[in-house]
Parts: C-alpha cells; sequence; structure tokens
C-alpha cells in the first residue's frame, strides 16, 4: 500500500483535459473491482451480480434502511394463514421492452428457480413452498408446506424476469429496474442508459457506465483525474484517506452490514478440529485489521449477523489477540510446536483469497499472526470467479470473502448458512459445517410464527456457531463513496445498494473540465 500512496501523492492531474469514457457528462461512470459472474438475477449470487442487477431488475419485496422487508414490486404483501402468502402487484410496471409486469411473470421467475435440472445457490430458500399460483393478473398466491417465518425475505431475491426467459436471457437481461441493459463487454464495462418508463420514475442521470477496473490504485487514479465519478465500499482505505483529502472529491459514509470472514473447510483433517479452529480465531490481530488496515472503515464482527439485525445475539463467545491462547488450543490438539519461537512450524494451511490490493495485505496481516503461533499460512491470490468457483466446489482450506448489502439482515441466513442440508449448489454451507442441535433449532424456527421464540431459538444457534467456529468473524464494514464534488444524490443505504444511483445527478456546469 505504501506504492499506492506515493503513486496517488505523486501523480498530478493533467494540465490539459481530462477525456472521460463517454461523451455525455449526465452519464455516471462507476468503478468496480470484478465483473459479473451472471447477469440472470436467479443465477448470479456474487457481490457484483447482485448490486448490477438491482440497476436492471426489481424484487417483490425490498429492505429498507433498518432492514426490514418491505414491497418494491408488491403493492403489499398479506398472510391470511400460517403457510399462504399472497403477493398485490403494483399495476404500472413496464418490462424494458414496453410489456407490463403481471403475476405470470411472478409465478414464472420462482417456478423457473425451482425447476429440475436449475442449478441456482438460491433453491434452498425455498424448500417449504409447496406452490405458486396466479390467482389473477396482479396477484401471486405463495403455498408453504409449513409455518415459516422468515419466508418473506426471501421474496427479495431473486427479482423478477419476464415469463419465458431461457438459457441466453444472462446475454440480454430485461428487467423492470431504472436502467436498461445496453451492452457488457467482459472485463471491461457494463453500459446501463435511464429507463423512461421506470415505475418508480426516471432516473435523474442518462445512465450509468460500470467500468471494471481491478487495480485499487488505478480506480483511485482515475477517480482523482475525473475520468471515473464514483466508488462504493471497493476501494482500499489507505487510498480512501489520500483521495477524501481532494478538493474535488467528496466522501460519503454510513454504517454498514458487510460482513467479512475466513470460511473453513471442515472436512479437512487439520481443520475439523474444533480447537485449532478457536485457536486460529484468538490468533489474527482484529485491532490492526480495523484501525490500520481498514483506517476506523470497519468495526469488529461478531458474527454473521449485523448488530442491527432484530435476531442478532451479542451473548456469544469473543475472539480477542489472545496469542498464549492460541498457542495452548494447538498444543491441546496435538499440534505441539516442533521448536518454540524458532521458525519450524506445526503444520501449514493455505488461504485463498481475490487478488485486491487489500486482501492482500489483509492476508499477509493473518499470516504473520499465525506464525506467531506457530502456524504455517500459504496464502494463494485469484481472480475473483475463480476464487469463488473453488469456494463453491469445496475445493480450499481456508477463503476470505464478504457477505454484502442486505444478505444477513434476516436470520434465515444463519439456517442458508449453517444447516447441514444447505451445502453447495442448493445452499450456502460451504464448509460443510454439521451440528445435530443447529439443525434442530434452526428447523424450529423456521416452522414458527412467533418473533420472541425465534429470536431465542436463533440466538443459541449464534452462540453454538460462535464456539464451533465454521467462520472466523474478522470485521463489519462502515459503507463508503467516493465521489466527484460536481455529484448529488449520494445516500447510502445500510446495505450499500446501488440504486441509490438512479438519484444521482451532477450539477452544472457539466461540460467544465477537470484540471
Amino acid at each position: 500500500m505504501k506504492l499506492a500512496l506515493a503513486l496517488l501523492a505523486a501523480t498530478a492531474l493533467a494540465a490539459a483535459c481530462v477525456h472521460r469514457p463517454v461523451d455525455n457528462h449526465n452519464i455516471i461512470v462507476m468503478g468496480i473491482p470484478n465483473g459479473p459472474n451472471n447477469l440472470d438475477p436467479r443465477i448470479g449470487t456474487d457481490d457484483t451480480s447482485q448490486k448490477v442487477g438491482q440497476l436492471i431488475f426489481s424484487s417483490l419485496m425490498t429492505l429498507d434502511d433498518h432492514l426490514r422487508v418491505v414491497p418494491q414490486l408488491a403493492e403489499r404483501l398479506d398472510h391470511p394463514d400460517p403457510t399462504t402468502y399472497v403477493a398485490t402487484l403494483r399495476r404500472d410496471v413496464l418490462f424494458h421492452d414496453g410489456h407490463e409486469l403481471t403475476a405470470a411473470d411472478v409465478v414464472y421467475t420462482f417456478r423457473s428457480l425451482l425447476a429440475p435440472g436449475f442449478i441456482s445457490p438460491l433453491k434452498g430458500a425455498y424448500r417449504m413452498l409447496k406452490a405458486i399460483e396466479a390467482r389473477d393478473r396482479y396477484t401471486v398466491v405463495f403455498t408453504l408446506t409449513e409455518p415459516f417465518g422468515s419466508f418473506p425475505v426471501n421474496l427479495v431475491l431473486p427479482p423478477i424476469v419476464p415469463d419465458g426467459a431461457g438459457p441466453s436471457f444472462r446475454e440480454h437481461p430485461v428487467g423492470t429496474g431504472p436502467y436498461r441493459f445496453v451492452r457488457y463487454a467482459v472485463d471491461d464495462r457494463i453500459e446501463l442508459a435511464a429507463f423512461d418508463g421506470y415505475y418508480g420514475g426516471r432516473p435523474r442521470n442518462d445512465g450509468i457506465v460500470v467500468r471494471i477496473v481491478p487495480d485499487d490504485i488505478m480506480r483511485g487514479l482515475e477517480l482523482r483525474k475525473g475520468t471515473m465519478d464514483i466508488d462504493v465500499n471497493d476501494l482500499a482505505p489507505d487510498i480512501v484517506y489520500q483521495l477524501e483529502r481532494e478538493p474535488h472529491l467528496q466522501a460519503v459514509q454510513s454504517p454498514g452490514t458487510d460482513y467479512q470472514y475466513i470460511g473453513l473447510n471442515l472436512r479437512d483433517p487439520i481443520l475439523r478440529d474444533v480447537r485449532v479452529r478457536q485457536a486460529i480465531a484468538y490468533a489474527i490481530d482484529y485491532q490492526a485489521l480495523v484501525e490500520y488496515l481498514r483506517r476506523g472503515l470497519a468495526v469488529k464482527a461478531v458474527g454473521i449477523m449485523p448488530p442491527v439485525a432484530w435476531a442478532f445475539e451479542s451473548d456469544v463467545v469473543t475472539y480477542a489477540h489472545d496469542p498464549r491462547r492460541a498457542r495452548q488450543l494447538l498444543d491441546d490438539a496435538g499440534h505441539p510446536d516442533p521448536d518454540g519461537d524458532a521458525p519450524a512450524v506445526r503444520f501449514t494451511l493455505s488461504l485463498k483469497v481475490s487478488n485486491s490490493e487489500f486482501n492482500r495485505l489483509q492476508s499477509a496481516v493473518i499470516q504473520q499472526n499465525l506464525q506467531a503461533v506457530g502456524v504455517g499460512l500459504d496464502v494463494r491470490t485469484f481472480e475473483f470467479a475463480t476464487l469463488y468457483g473453488d469456494v463453491l466446489k469445496g475445493s480450499f482450506q481456508m477463503f476470505t470473502l464478504q457477505w454484502s448489502g442486505g444478505a444477513a439482515a434476516d436470520p434465515d441466513i444463519l439456517r442458508r448458512v449453517f444447516h447441514s442440508q444447505q451445502t453447495p449448489p442448493v445452499g450456502f454451507n460451504r464448509g460443510y459445517f454439521a451440528d445435530p442441535q443447529v439443525d434442530r433449532l434452526l428447523d424450529e424456527a423456521s416452522v414458527s410464527t412467533d418473533d420472541q421464540e425465534r429470536m431465542h431459538l436463533f440466538g443459541e444457534v449464534q452462540k453454538i456457531v460462535a464456539k464451533e467456529v465454521p467462520y472466523i468473524s474478522l470485521w463489519n464494514k462502515r459503507n463508503f463513496a467516493v465521489s466527484q464534488r460536481t455529484l448529488t444524490g449520494i445516500r447510502l443505504s445500510p446495505a450499500a445498494d446501488f440504486l441509490f444511483l438512479k438519484d444521482v445527478a451532477r450539477t452544472p456546469p457539466d461540460h467544465q473540465a477537470v484540471h
């Protein structure tokens, strides 16, 4: 990161006018580090696919600033009995090709998701869904096999696709969101145009160009030069620290829910021992990660659920930096240090991470922390798509990833991640954690409709998970955006979704060059 700071400090703004990658100054140029894996929102569950999808598509329900489930395409959601939910649709919604959204599109979206042979990590969220029927043109009835208190949050994803969307849909996605898809130049840019017929009102800008620039330093330099307008949550904190001092740039912050963690493969012969997992958790210097690497743009995480969630349990085992405790646990697990403080290690593990600058730095700190307790760490960096593919296949000992946006807003995320029946491809239990008591508690919480009972059951799950350490919780991000000062309307939700971009405009004079 010293190199990053040196480059940012040394690079002066060009004396001549800077040429933007688009001629229309009412088009917002946004930087991201990775391209989407799949623009079919039923399949693309990576962070970029979902956030770009928020601009193209809309869902039946969405999350408000307090992470409560509220209507979006639905006008309302009724719950007439414990196993029935009825969605009444808005009547002013058009797809980008001009045809009206109806109950047929909603029914098709969910039925296609559940069809045999259709592979999606979202499948596991609908195991209790017995039937989806169109009562009439604007009413959809969801019938469950048994009561499921968290069902409404499962209407936030997937966004609704047109009736009949087939395998080629990913190439030319058509949605009902504020922007229509224009083209995707792989590994370069995604071009979106403002949709005049958007039910929420035409965006304040003419479109979004999403530039894919993997390198943090380059995105920082492009912001500084003015060839990029905005970056949300993807710059290394050291670069943010430098850029927010630039007079022509602005930084906007808000509390966030993004959760960074280390995932562990519990089928691994070393990591299947809970004492080893706990030792790794005690070995890590979280204060260094939060205060120095994150520059205060994070807080130490307790678990996958954010503290603002209604079922968050604070009374759980936590892991502070305690090398002595880590060494003792490793000794107890049968991995004595062969030579004390000398270079030889007890064993070596591999950690797979994406190749962003911040992840490389964070991995170096974790590597040093583990070395200090006698554990070697082989850090392997990959392009995000390769890393994500390996994680889905279970091809790892340890990895770092991040739950982003509102993914952990509802406690049903505990079932999707830690229930033994939620392993890929149907769910997110990528480390193959299995605990009969956790399964029982999650099953009981799933069918309960009493919020107090559900809070107790989910709390017990969080206590067990904290002790068993299938994840090592690192930090919750504080949301931030760095943008040109000429932009207005930037407002970051706790989930840091991209939908706010429809309200972003450039203050006149738009034609003024950056020098």
